[in-house]
């Protein structure tokens, strides 16, 4: 197996189908190649279904705990290559083979991608832009993590001490876990993720552009209250 793609997934019967419809383009020159994992977290809708359907394997982990669930799909996977991907966001067609060109060269412990999003406004503009100095500072990118089980498994997955922000923990130990093998954290810029909107729909696009001390909790990820608001238990 060259590829497992890991998927989280929370009652996600209204993004799901799209997410693997998109992953099965991008997975054309890979037949039988590419595998699948839709980690189910306390599903009560259709989800688990979707995946079936798609010829998904299925997980159960019903922690409220982001880590733990990436870590549990990565954990049952089979192929050289790890990919981890939301429910709400979609692969660009030639989002695989970038992945392997990166790897291939040698040069690339793993990276992030190029983030694209559904629709703008400026509350999101200005959200994203407080994030921008942090993700500058430690010259990271995220939304969906490449890299091979090898060096996942060397840096030791996600910490699951992080309920939230556990992608910008997990990207700054890859990242320093490939300098110290003289290769780079690297940034898909030809091929790129399509992600919704729909956490700046459910709160408004000025939630967090006007709470801006709300991201220094999240960074550090231990405010249970506040994980819960925004992803455990946000309807």
């Amino acid at each position: 197996m060259r590829f497992s793609v890991i998927i989280p997934a929370h009652n996600e019967e209204k993004y799901l189908d799209a997410c693997l419809r998109s992953i099965a383009i991008a997975a054309a020159p890979y037949p039988g190649q590419v595998e699948i994992i839709v980690v189910l977290n306390r599903c009560t809708d259709g989800t688990e279904g979707i995946a079936r359907a798609a010829g998904a394997r299925v997980l159960i982990e019903d922690s409220k705990n982001l880590a733990r669930i990436r870590n549990a799909g990565a954990a049952a996977s089979k192929g050289e290559i790890l990919l981890t991907l939301d429910a709400d966001s979609l692969f660009s067609a030639n989002l695989l083979t970038e992945v392997d060109r990166l790897l291939a060269t040698g040069n690339y412990i793993g990276g992030g991608a190029r983030i694209m999003f559904e629709r703008y406004s400026p509350g999101l503009v200005v959200t994203v832009l407080l994030l921008v100095p942090f993700l500058l500072w430690y010259r990271i990118s995220g939304g969906c993590f490449w890299c091979r089980k090898e060096d996942f498994d060397a840096v030791g997955g996600f910490d699951e001490q992080h309920l939230t922000f556990e992608d910008v923990d997990f990207a700054r130990r890859l990242k320093a876990h490939g300098r110290r093998q003289g290769k780079r954290f690297g940034t898909l810029i030809r091929a790129s993720i399509l992600t919704s909107s729909r956490k700046l729909d459910m709160l408004g696009d000025w939630y967090l552009a006007l709470r801006p001390w709300l991201m220094p909790r999240l960074i550090r990820g231990t405010d249970r209250a506040l994980a819960d608001k925004l992803w455990y238990e946000s309807k």
